[in-house]
């Protein structure tokens, strides 16, 4: 069961290829992203789960790693398979002792991307407005400049989901905090009123502030990234946007034509004390059902699809940025050059936000693009929220 819009051609097209090799059959169930977690919960009720599945974010897939859906493949892993793969992968796919989702430790999903978030931009708007998009702004100050030259040249400036808000603050608050302290904050040892959270908090009020948010307000809802995305790609109505790399892969099944566009890291802060990293660690990958009757069979087409080989051919096609070591960079398309040269600056945080907590963040970011409310209330409803979880 397949989640990924964008990976859908190369997926099929590689199943195809092994059934070729070993004469084994895979049928792929292109899902889709609206309606995985929906088809998925259906399948695990009816206890007729596929082989393997797509992951998504570790709150969505804890209950089914817990309830005994997914092989744990951390010995597989330690025996030689993990040496494929870039040490970030391995680490942020890593469930440790102290989980906030309850998850026995260890590794349950095999990933063939490296994702990352950051700043997307639409080349031909910003040559309009007498900027190089091939050169990144070295600051957000810098940047927030770039865009208000972008707004007076009459195009729509910046945007971004509100399903992203809080991977957005938390980018930008690794100017301020190190690895070990974002996670203490998302363990509850360390409370969200400080000063690096509202200075993280206020690449939200400066941008509002500058009236580069395109409409005033963020879209939200199940369909809220797609719609950025949209209006990126397709329409080609913003200038930029804040995404994931796998934003790239959905543009060449959405919008191929469009291609006039580049990447780079979210810019940092004007009076950060860290070197920002970003957010990211492992994408698209799967997970295998051991309660399958196939369950050796897919364990091999999964261990298959990690090969080098076959991460080439995502690289090339999808495209993405590959979790494998030893897969050129050569291979990573020209859209994606800016934030792969910044791959290994990736947050190594052991811990994620709770959901709750992530909840809260969504709505109060939205609230003070809406002058709703204060960065210290959303501050607070944090902490209420990592308490309450």
């Amino acid at each position: 069961m397949n989640q990924s819009r964008g990976q859908a051609a190369s997926l099929t097209e590689l199943a195809k290829l092994y059934t070729k090799q070993t004469g084994v059959k895979i049928r792929i169930d292109n899902v889709g992203p609206t309606d995985f977690l929906t088809k998925l919960q259906s399948s695990s009720q009816s206890r007729d789960m596929p082989d393997i599945y797509s992951v998504v974010d570790a709150f969505s897939m804890a209950p089914y790693y817990k309830a005994g859906w997914a092989m744990n493949l951390t010995d597989r892993m330690k025996s030689g398979w993990g040496d494929t793969f870039r040490p970030a992968t391995l680490r942020t796919t890593t469930f440790g002792a102290d989980n906030p989702q309850g998850v026995k430790p260890g590794i349950y999903s095999a990933h063939w991307e490296v994702p990352a978030l950051g700043i997307f931009v639409n080349s031909t708007m910003f040559k309009a407005a007498g900027l190089n998009p091939d050169q990144p702004p070295t600051s957000m100050g810098e940047f927030i400049d770039q865009l208000v030259k972008i707004k007076k040249s009459r195009k729509s400036p910046f945007w971004f989901a509100t399903s992203l808000a809080n991977q957005l603050v938390q980018g930008y608050a690794s100017n301020y905090f190190t690895d070990e302290e974002l996670n203490a904050t998302f363990l509850g040892k360390s409370g969200w009123k400080s000063d690096g959270w509202r200075k993280s908090m206020q690449i939200l009020i400066d941008l509002r502030d500058a009236g580069v948010i395109a409409t005033g307000s963020l879209p939200s809802g199940n369909t809220d990234n797609p719609t950025v995305e949209k209006a990126f790609f397709s329409t080609q109505g913003v200038a930029a946007i804040f995404d994931g790399t796998s934003a790239v892969g959905v543009a060449r099944a959405t919008a191929p034509d469009f291609t006039a566009f580049r990447s780079f890291p979210l810019p940092k802060a004007d009076d950060g004390t860290q070197a920002p990293r970003l957010v990211g660690g492992a994408a698209k990958g799967a997970a295998i059902n051991p309660r399958s009757k196939n369950s050796a069979e897919a364990l091999k087409f999964v261990q298959w699809l990690t090969e080098p080989a076959q991460q080439t051919v995502f690289a090339q096609k999808v495209p993405l940025i590959p979790s494998a070591r030893t897969v050129s960079e050569k291979n990573i398309p020209q859209q994606l050059a800016g934030i792969a040269a910044k791959i290994s600056d990736v947050q190594l945080v052991p811990n994620q936000m709770r959901q709750q907590v992530i909840t809260a963040l969504q709505k109060g970011v939205q609230a003070i693009m809406l002058k709703e409310r204060t960065v210290d209330q959303v501050l607070g409803d944090l902490d209420a929220a990592q308490r309450s979880a």
